[in-house]
């Protein structure tokens, strides 16, 4: 359980009614003036005027503040629902299921009343089996929309038209260039000469999942994913490329066979925001031995599992995140007949965490 510091909503409380301050001493100094001015018993001495002032003072006073709040918090409510409509578009659900895979995610904004901030993710079902992509845009503030709507937005056409992985990852380099090209344009001239745009890049993990099992990866710059099966497998494939921007793509791009995926084992793709999270003493959030101790557990669905990576990543750091963080699980739900040792699964079961023996080959 995560325990909160007392003082910090009342911080919060009194930081929401900073900009009802002045409004409200206009007001308050408009209604005195015009009582003082134009009302005969403010203008008597005695106890009893003074009670009348300060009464009408102070229920005008108050009527204007609660008009004011409601005002700001309808006006604050249309604009929250606007920015989670448009959040939801650029960052949609994954779909639970798709060609026989079970999928969960989650996405954690580092940015107080975000949904959405530097991180990407997506799986879409094609022709050349499913694809899917998660990424880190560089910073993690709201500014990190464009180029993470520019990537998002070719990988979704992309998929679909581009047989490999190389094609598909040269798309979402030309889709970047030509954002911060733009960007660039729009921007005024820097006292120093330099344009931020020019400095953005993403890193990109890309993946194909085939209908054997087999996962294809190219990797700019991106943490690699485990693999949740008998054990909490780190899956490699070979040194990444550097994040997507920083360099030009060399003439080839090294697309690897890095694991195959059996019926019930599941991978476990994150951002590099899980890895740094730090606790107050400095220490790093310990994903692998997190993920250990999820495989030996009682059989977990996808959403169980990042769950509970979930809740212990906010438990390390005590609610507060350095930079944003993105959780995604896909397990292979599919049935493999040719192996009698490894169970038909359904969409229900858990995480394959079983070796065959020779004695049941």
């Amino acid at each position: 359980m995560i325990r909160k510091r007392p003082w910090r909503p009342r911080r919060r409380r009194l930081a929401r009614l900073v900009p009802l301050a002045l409004p409200t001493l206009w007001g308050a100094v408009a209604v005195a003036v015009t009582w003082k001015l134009t009302c005969p018993p403010a203008q008597q001495d005695g106890m009893v005027p003074r009670i009348a002032t300060s009464a009408v003072f102070l229920a005008v006073g108050t009527g204007l503040v609660i008009g004011l709040r409601r005002g700001l918090r309808r006006e604050l409510q249309q604009v929250k629902a606007v920015a989670q409509a448009a959040q939801r578009v650029l960052l949609r659900p994954l779909p639970p299921h798709l060609e026989g895979l079970s999928i969960a995610a989650v996405q954690l904004s580092a940015v107080r009343g975000a949904a959405v901030g530097g991180d990407l993710y997506e799986a879409v079902a094609t022709p050349y089996g499913v694809r899917l992509i998660i990424g880190d845009v560089r910073g993690h503030s709201l500014a990190s929309f464009g180029p993470v709507a520019a990537v998002l937005g070719s990988f979704r056409e992309a998929a679909h038209e581009e047989p490999g992985l190389g094609g598909l990852l040269r798309r979402l380099d030309r889709a970047l260039q030509r954002y911060v090209g733009e960007q660039a344009r729009d921007e005024d001239a820097q006292p120093t000469g330099a344009s931020p745009s020019a400095e953005e890049f993403v890193t990109v993990l890309l993946l194909d999942i085939r209908r054997n099992g087999d996962i294809l990866a190219l990797n700019c710059g991106h943490p690699w994913p485990y693999r949740l099966g008998h054990a909490a497998e780190p899956l490699t494939a070979g040194d990444p490329l550097p994040p997507l921007g920083a360099f030009p793509l060399p003439g080839t791009l090294p697309v690897r066979r890095c694991a195959r995926l059996l019926p019930g084992e599941a991978l476990f793709l994150h951002t590099d925001g899980a890895e740094e999270a730090r606790d107050a003493a400095g220490r790093f959030f310990p994903l692998e031995d997190v993920l250990a101790g999820v495989v030996q557990a009682v059989p977990q669905t996808p959403a169980d599992v990042v769950e509970h990576v979930h809740t212990s990543l906010l438990a390390h750091t005590g609610g507060r995140l350095a930079d944003d963080v993105v959780l995604v699980v896909v397990r292979n739900d599919r049935v493999r007949t040719t192996c009698p040792w490894v169970p038909a699964q359904s969409g229900e079961t858990g995480l394959r965490r079983t070796r065959p023996t020779p004695s049941s080959r």
